[in-house]
């Protein structure tokens, strides 16, 4: 058929321009001018994608020439331009009752007969494919949704679980009303797109019966930082509206993309949500849809399986990878899901560009940061990574809507398209309710305000007129803070930046902020403390899981057993919990090398953990007694250091992130590393298969001395300079009673450093630093770059800055020759 011909009732052949129905698979991303972003996007996906494997459910289109036919045969632009003569969007009483007025004139107004005889026919077709009164999504799709800078998500109506060709006549009637919802009306307003030159187009597509199973949103970048290579998922019991609509906390997965193409299994994150309701078929109903309680049971369970969740990011990988080439520039996607209870199936059911990340600018860096503190009200899923304050503004019904002041925090139990007139006038937005791809969440970060979503109880702790922070500037989760704290906005330029020789690595310990991190330029991360994960993801100690049935407190045993619920072996928690934390940061610097130093606890540390009183000692001095690499091969330890290993081994074999690099701490022999290795070699972490390099921290004195006996051992160096100034200078870095003697720049430490900086490359191995001192003084820094060292790792906030001046130091020429330091060791 040609391409600008359409199939219409007895196969006669029109210009699409002139068609009133056109089927999905007709249509493609270059006829949103006929059928809206919504309905091309879906022709697209079936035309080109399917035939690679994206299940997508067929359907029909009216066009928008049939919208245009409806309001000119009808005598109706006239009308409604006298309605629209005063309307003031500011004005919401204005606003409601310009609506109110248009939506009644097109719902009083027939469709033409012709019009009403193409919907009927093309829904008796698709009976003939599925079934008699087969059950469908009508959906509203304009012509100027889902472009690049603005989505209109939402704007207009959706009906589920539609039968019966009366029924899908009215609704799509309903639909053609809905282009002057309060909300479309006042959206279209503000962005600058004439009325009457928006046109609707209704979408009619088969159902997938997720009210017997899940469904959800994803997007193919972090929706918070912009990361790229990861995919977001998120997924509830029921139909998909109650995720979009923010009425449940879904589920949500983390997928990184590069090596999942690879053929590995990435999954970098699993978050339980609490997926109280679902949406289901109202059978007999005067509604088509009705929400029930989830059974507890169920609300413990994740939505989707692994294979689930690793297929469905392979098609948003699939679905954005098509449409950037189609669009020539990159472009992440923002897709809507469902899964068939009958046949256990999946299928993509929208899919659109996704209009906020993809516009921020990759040339400045914004940072908000808390200068001050208070006290916590409440807690939910941070969206965004900025800080807003006001007095509080609780409303619980949309009518009340008017009693909004522009600057207020509105906290809410959850939001839809009708509370967007006073959204965009808030300081900070705090739901009840919501994931990170609810309505909340979405028209939050287009507007760039800052959002808690989930918060679970905001509106009951939260009161009206209370002076309060919101902060989504701390990691994934947001923290409403009482009174208003003090902060401020750091901007930085990041292009044009300098090359250096010396390598520039970041000290990363939290995974949370992992993403955000990876947007400052270096060269990788020189130290990932797992000490981070352990305390704050995991709170247990290791042994507490292993010998779970053997614990002698009862109020801990409870407390573990709830912890790790979802799990009937107690170790898996440790190394699940683990492997993703290592995974996220080593994927958000990938392929950039990441340092992972094993556990480094001390034994008064360790006691703190969850039942860790019961399997460790007590140490007169902690700080230099059983810790590091003396643990890993004790036969009181060994087994608890297994589950660090299965995890690592899991990282870099079954998610492909081989960039990351383990790291052994307070190793005091050369004897004691091999000890180390040999454990590590039984758990599958054998040093030169899969690329696997091992290195040492060089923290001790006798790993300066003995430096050429540990670089037989290890692939590398990592001079730790707390601890090597601590046993150099031979003071407790704990006590505040020597704490004026501590420094890193003493001529005794110094001396240590350039001694092992000198050894290292002697021996040719790797040797950076990950101290605390070259983040704290920029001539501690030029020091190491003038001995020539590798790499220098530094706190996040110290990395520009560092960089930009030892580009300086490396460009005067003060770098010491290579040669010239070999030959005076």
């Amino acid at each position: 058929m040609p391409e600008k011909l359409a199939i219409q009732e007895k196969q006669v052949l029109i210009p699409k321009e002139k068609a009133l129905i056109l089927w999905f698979d007709e249509v493609g991303i270059a006829d949103i001018p006929l059928v809206g972003g919504k309905n091309a996007s879906l022709g697209e996906m079936i035309q080109q994608l399917t035939p690679k494997g994206v299940s997508v459910p067929n359907g029909f289109a009216t066009t928008a020439y049939a919208y245009r036919y409806f309001i000119e045969s009808a005598g109706l632009e006239a009308k409604l331009r006298e309605i629209f003569a005063d309307l003031d969007v500011e004005n919401l009483q204005n606003l409601r009752i310009k609506g109110k007025q248009a939506r009644a004139l097109i719902l009083d107004t027939p469709f033409p007969r012709d019009l009403q005889a193409a919907i009927a026919d093309a829904y008796d077709r698709l009976c003939d494919r599925y079934g008699d009164s087969t059950d469908v999504a009508v959906r509203s799709s304009a012509t100027a949704e889902d472009l690049p800078d603005a989505s209109f998500a939402g704007q207009q109506e959706t009906y589920l679980n539609v039968h019966g060709c009366t029924s899908v006549l009215q609704c799509c009637h309903k639909c053609f009303a809905s282009t002057f919802t309060d909300r479309a009306i006042s959206y279209r307003q503000q962005r600058g797109f004439d009325h009457f030159e928006v046109a609707l187009s209704v979408g009619v597509q088969k159902m997938v019966r997720s009210d017997l199973a899940s469904s959800g949103v994803m997007f193919s970048i972090d929706t918070e930082t912009g990361f790229k290579n990861a995919a977001l998922i998120t997924a509830a019991y029921g139909l998909g509206e109650n995720i979009v609509q923010g009425a449940v906390n879904p589920d949500e997965y983390l997928v990184f993309k590069p090596t999942l193409k690879q053929g590995f299994r990435p999954i970098l994150d699993k978050r339980l949500g609490t997926k109280d309701i679902k949406m289901v078929y109202d059978l007999g109903g005067s509604k088509y849809t009705k929400n029930l309680s989830v059974a507890p049971a169920e609300r413990g369970k994740y939505a989707l399986n692994d294979e689930e969740i690793l297929q469905l990011a392979r098609w948003a990988v699939q679905i954005e990878e098509h449409y950037s080439q189609v669009r020539g520039t990159y472009t992440p996607m923002d897709i809507e899901w469902a899964k068939d209870g009958n046949t256990g199936e999946l299928f993509i059911v929208q899919a659109r560009p996704e209009t906020v990340q993809a516009q921020k600018s990759a040339t400045v860096l914004r940072n908000y940061k808390l200068q001050g503190s208070s006290a916590v009200l409440a807690t939910g899923r941070a969206v965004g990574e900025a800080i807003g304050q006001g007095k509080a503004r609780v409303i619980l019904d949309v009518h009340q809507i008017a009693d909004f002041e522009a600057g207020e925090v509105l906290v809410t139990n959850k939001t839809d398209p009708d509370w967007e007139p006073i959204m965009k006038k808030a300081s900070a937005i705090v739901t009840n309710s919501g994931g990170r791809t609810c309505h909340a969440a979405i028209i939050a970060r287009e507007m760039g305000i800052p959002a808690i979503v989930g918060t679970g109880d905001g509106t009951k702790v939260l009161q009206n007129n209370q002076e309060i922070t919101v902060s989504c500037a701390e990691g994934e989760e947001g923290k409403v803070y009482s009174g208003l704290v003090p902060f401020e906005i750091q901007e930085t330029a990041i292009d044009n930046l300098p090359r250096t020789r010396t390598q520039i690595l970041m000290n990363v310990g939290n995974p949370e902020e992992a993403f955000g991190l990876s947007a400052i330029p270096c060269d990788g991360v020189g130290l990932a403390r797992l000490e981070f994960i352990i305390a704050n993801h995991i709170k247990a100690h290791p042994l507490a899981l292993i010998h779970f049935d053997e614990l002698t407190d009862t109020s801990v045993k409870r407390q573990i057993a709830k912890l790790t619920a979802l799990y009937k072996h107690k170790p898996d928690f440790f190394t699940d919990k683990l492997a993703r934390g290592i995974a996220t940061i080593a994927a958000a610097f990938y392929p950039n090398p990441v340092i992972v130093r094993m556990s480094d606890f001390k034994s008064n540390e360790y006691a703190n953990l969850l039942g860790g009183r019961q399997f460790e000692p007590k140490e007169e001095n902690p700080m230099i007694g059983w810790r590091g690499a003396s643990r890993y091969y004790d036969p009181n330890y060994r087994e608890a250091y297994a589950l660090e290993c299965k995890a690592l081994k899991r990282v870099r074999d079954e998610m492909g992130l081989t960039n990351v690099i383990p790291m052994i701490p307070f190793c005091r022999t050369p004897e004691e590393g091999r000890k180390v290795l040999a454990e590590m070699a039984k758990h599958g972490l054998v040093k030169g298969e899969n690329g696997l390099q091992v290195y040492v921290m060089c923290e001790l004195p006798s790993n300066v001395i003995f430096a050429d006996e540990f670089a037989r051992v290890f692939d590398g160096f990592s001079i730790g300079s707390n601890d090597l100034t601590q046993l150099t200078l031979g003071l407790d870095r704990d006590s505040a009673l020597v704490a004026h003697i501590f420094d890193e720049r003493n001529e005794a430490v110094k001396r240590m450093v350039e001694i092992a900086i000198k050894a290292a490359k002697k021996y040719d191995r790797k040797i950076g630093i990950c101290g605390q001192a070259p983040s704290d003084y920029p001539e501690f820094a030029r020091f190491l770059v003038e001995l020539g060292i590798d790499s220098i790792s530094l706190n996040p906030d110290s990395v520009l800055k560092t960089l930009l001046d030892v580009a300086k130091v490396e460009a005067s020429g003060t770098v010491m020759d290579l040669a010239a330091q070999v030959a005076k060791v």
